[in-house]
């Protein structure tokens, strides 16, 4: 088994997280994206395995994704109570930065895919300063309403007659999660959803300093800028996910583990 197929991987709350350093993660996206080879990556805090946790029909979809990083700081230290030491978070807004960085140097494009049209001409603005060599194959929203077959079809071979090696998805979850695995294998190139880093990256909100996301109260931070939106999903996925998380730690401390990483 290579890693370039089989990436290892820790269990949390039934769910496979993968369990590699920030930077080897994105070495993986990225010689995916240079390889042009359909693949899928979810970038997983609480709310997305809950999600995943109540909704059999997610939960299928998140356990076919080919890359599941740790986004939020609960996932980092549960994966790291479960034996990987050297796990570091792997958040959706780093992953951009890095992925664009590379990107740059080594001639790959990308499709940004999603969100609003005044939040993709205001990323657009921000690259060409940051990233002014970067190759952007693409930037189009999505109407929020179902596409039907005709539509789906264009926006298939857009994304395939552009060459981008990366295409970012901005739809929010678990909506995104979905589009991708229904065109896992139809999209050549890798698919990240990105959801919160459009609007973050183009200045609509603000991203925690680096301490507040140190210390795992980025949820609070975003739920100050966006209370009526995110108390909801807060309130109702955080307590299951502190019910479950520990359930597992007790059950690991307990019983001996029936596979390592591979």
């Amino acid at each position: 088994m290579t890693l370039e197929n089989n990436p290892p991987f820790r269990s949390v709350i039934g769910f496979s997280v993968t369990a590699l350093p920030f930077d080897a993660q994105i070495s993986l996206i990225f010689q995916w994206a240079k390889d042009c080879l359909s693949k899928v990556v979810c970038i997983a805090n609480v709310h997305m395995l809950v999600e995943a946790y109540r909704d059999p029909n997610f939960a299928a979809v998140l356990r076919r994704a080919d890359l599941v990083t740790p986004d939020g700081m609960p996932l980092v230290w549960m994966l790291r109570l479960l034996g990987v030491s050297n796990q570091d978070r792997v958040a959706g807004l780093d992953v951009f930065s890095a992925l664009c960085e590379r990107a740059t140097k080594e001639n790959v494009s990308i499709f940004f895919l999603g969100s609003h049209s005044a939040i993709l001409e205001k990323m657009r603005a921000r690259l060409e300063k940051e990233f002014p060599n970067l190759k952007i194959a693409g930037m189009e929203p999505l109407p929020f309403r179902p596409l039907n077959k005709w539509e789906d079809q264009a926006i298939i071979e857009r994304l395939n007659d552009s060459g981008a090696g990366l295409v970012f998805l901005s739809l929010g979850c678990p909506k995104q999660e979905a589009w991708m695995a229904e065109h896992k294998d139809r999209v050549q190139a890798v698919m990240v959803g990105l959801g919160g880093a459009f609007p973050v990256y183009a200045g609509i909100h603000k991203r925690a300093p680096r301490l507040v996301r140190s210390l795992g109260f980025e949820w609070l931070y975003r739920l100050a800028q966006e209370p009526r939106r995110l108390w909801g999903r807060y309130s109702t996925t955080i307590p299951i996910f502190i019910w479950l998380a520990l359930k597992q730690l007790l059950t690991s401390a307990r019983s001996t583990p029936t596979h390592d990483l591979s």
